[in-house]
C-alpha cells in the first residue's frame, strides 16, 4: 500500500494530472493504481457509469471503496449517472474525495452540490460538449471544480474535441472576474499535445486515461502531460 496521499492544491493554478482508472488493468487495479502513484499521478480520476446517462457500465461505490481502501490517493469521482441524488451517499461513504455531478442529470444540481459539501467532500460540476456553459454558470459559486467534457461521455479513447476549449477560456474568464477559485478539469482524449492547448485556454486538471496506462512508460507519459 502507497502513503503518500496528496490533498486538493489550493492554487487553481497548479498542475494536476488524474489518470482515469477506467483505462487501467482491472484484474489488478490495487496494483495500477500503485503504478499511477509512483509514476507521478496526483489524484486518480474514476468514471462511474450507469448505462442510462452514458451508453455504458463501468463500476459503482465497490470500486471507489477498493482504491480507497488499497491506496492513498485523492480520489478524484465524476458520476455519470441519472440520479446522482440517489446514490450521493453511497459514494461519499465509499471514500470519494472530490464529487463531480453533471448538470444534464435529473437532479436539483444546486442541492446535490450542498449535500457533497455537507457529507465532507470536494464539490465539481460537469458539463457536456454540447451543453452551453450557460447552464452551469449560476453554480460557479458553489463549486471546488468544473468538468469540461472534451468528448462524448461513456467511452475511453475517444478523439479531443478542440471546440471545447472556447468553453474553457470562457469559463476562466468569468471565474477570474468574479474572485472564485475553482479548478478547471478537461476529460477526453488528452495528451502532452491536447494538454498543452488546455493549459493555455484555462485548465489545470488533466484527466488522462489511454495515454497514461497504456503508455510505454506511465511516469514519462504524465511527465509530459505535466509539463506540456
Amino acid at each position: 500500500m502507497v502513503h503518500i496521499k496528496p490533498v486538493i492544491p489550493k492554487n487553481f493554478h497548479d498542475r494536476v494530472i488524474a489518470p482515469s482508472l477506467l483505462a487501467a488493468d482491472f484484474s489488478c487495479i490495487e496494483e495500477e493504481v500503485s503504478r499511477a502513484i509512483h509514476a507521478g499521478a496526483d489524484w486518480m480520476h474514476l468514471d462511474v457509469m450507469d448505462g442510462h446517462f452514458v451508453d455504458n457500465i463501468s463500476f459503482g461505490p465497490a470500486i471507489v471503496q477498493t482504491v480507497h481502501e488499497t491506496n492513498d490517493i485523492y480520489l478524484d469521482v465524476h458520476l455519470m449517472i441519472s440520479r446522482p441524488d440517489h446514490y450521493l451517499q453511497r459514494f461519499i461513504a465509499a471514500g470519494s474525495d472530490m464529487i463531480t455531478v453533471h448538470v444534464e442529470a435529473e437532479h436539483d444540481v444546486a442541492e446535490t452540490l450542498r449535500r457533497i459539501r455537507e457529507g465532507g467532500c470536494e464539490a465539481g460540476l460537469a458539463l457536456n460538449p454540447a451543453t452551453p456553459l450557460s447552464a452551469v454558470e449560476p453554480f460557479f459559486d458553489q463549486i471546488d471544480l468544473l468538468l469540461c467534457m472534451t468528448v462524448v461521455p461513456g467511452f475511453g479513447g475517444q478523439a479531443f474535441m478542440p471546440e471545447v476549449l472556447e468553453k474553457i477560456k470562457t469559463a476562466a474568464k468569468i471565474r477570474d472576474g468574479k474572485g472564485l477559485t475553482f479548478h478547471i478539469e478537461v476529460d477526453g482524449g488528452i495528451d502532452a499535445v491536447t494538454a498543452a492547448r488546455c493549459y493555455t485556454a484555462g485548465a489545470n486538471v488533466m484527466v488522462a486515461g489511454s495515454s497514461t496506462f497504456r503508455a510505454p512508460d506511465m511516469a514519462i507519459a504524465i511527465a509530459e502531460i505535466r509539463n506540456a
